[in-house]
């Protein structure tokens, strides 16, 4: 038997530990986790084609980092783990328009663009590997799988833990949900890293400003509430032990 207090300790850690994955995964999935803020473009015919051409440039399929960043800058473009995007006229007439219709272009980076690796100058091959870059970006897209695994690890001993009415597994769910936690943290912390380093080795257009986007702070907020589920799953299972132990020597004496 399991003493309320611990029952709703149990309980709290469950919907703190539900929350914390629909946050991570919803980050995960969406392309806000930075976004860039450009000048308006000038309504002329030759802006218009430099415009096309990057937009054309950041669809391909073999785009290096230079060419895909240069249209995230240009274009108030946002970054996420999995996804690229930049805003874009509708209509290829839109320097005729004196308020053009804007629509969103997404491009998903492929397995092998999550694995390829960074140089000190972006798309710049002959410029050498930058090691530090290469691992960020790696453990940035890493880290969330890892967390989210590890949540659902942790879900299925606690259903076995409840079919074999036992709550000592449940320390080994709240030590899952602790690394679960440091995992989310390290992917933002990796994140902001990589960025910095990338925008210190970049041309950035004059009158740009960039700024961490929604689907970052979801993931930070991810964090604590898995940090917070796995002290819950750990005081439940050491205070129940400690009860369960003073009533076994009271029944003894």
């Amino acid at each position: 038997m399991v003493d309320n207090r611990y029952a709703t300790a149990l309980v709290i850690g469950s919907v703190l530990s539900l929350l914390a994955t629909v946050y991570l995964s919803v980050a995960m999935g969406t392309q806000h986790w930075y976004q860039y803020h450009s000048q308006p473009a000038s309504n002329d015919a030759n802006n218009g084609s430099d415009l096309q051409t990057l937009q054309q440039d950041f669809e391909a399929e073999d785009v290096d980092e230079r060419i895909y960043s240069v249209a995230m800058f240009r274009l108030n473009g946002t970054l996420g783990l999995w996804w690229r995007c930049i805003l874009v006229p509708k209509h290829s007439y839109w320097f005729k328009e004196p308020d053009p219709i804007m629509v969103t272009k997404c491009q998903a980076f492929t397995l092998p663009q999550q694995w390829e690796s960074k140089y000190k100058s972006p798309g710049n091959i002959d410029s050498g590997e930058d090691l530090l870059r290469t691992y960020l970006w790696k453990c940035q897209f890493l880290f969330p799988l890892v967390s989210v695994g590890l949540v659902f690890l942790a879900a299925l001993i606690g259903v076995c833990a409840c079919l074999c009415r036992s709550i000592t597994p449940t320390l080994f769910v709240g030590l899952l949900h602790l690394l679960a936690g440091l995992c989310s943290m390290a992917t933002v912390c990796c994140f902001l890293a990589g960025v910095h380093l990338f925008h210190e080795i970049s041309e950035l257009p004059e009158g740009m400003d960039y700024s961490p986007g929604w689907s970052l702070f979801l993931a930070l907020v991810s964090s604590p509430l898995q940090i917070m589920a796995a002290a819950l799953f750990i005081w439940a299972t050491r205070s129940h032990r400690q009860h369960y132990t003073r009533m076994t020597a009271y029944r003894v004496a």
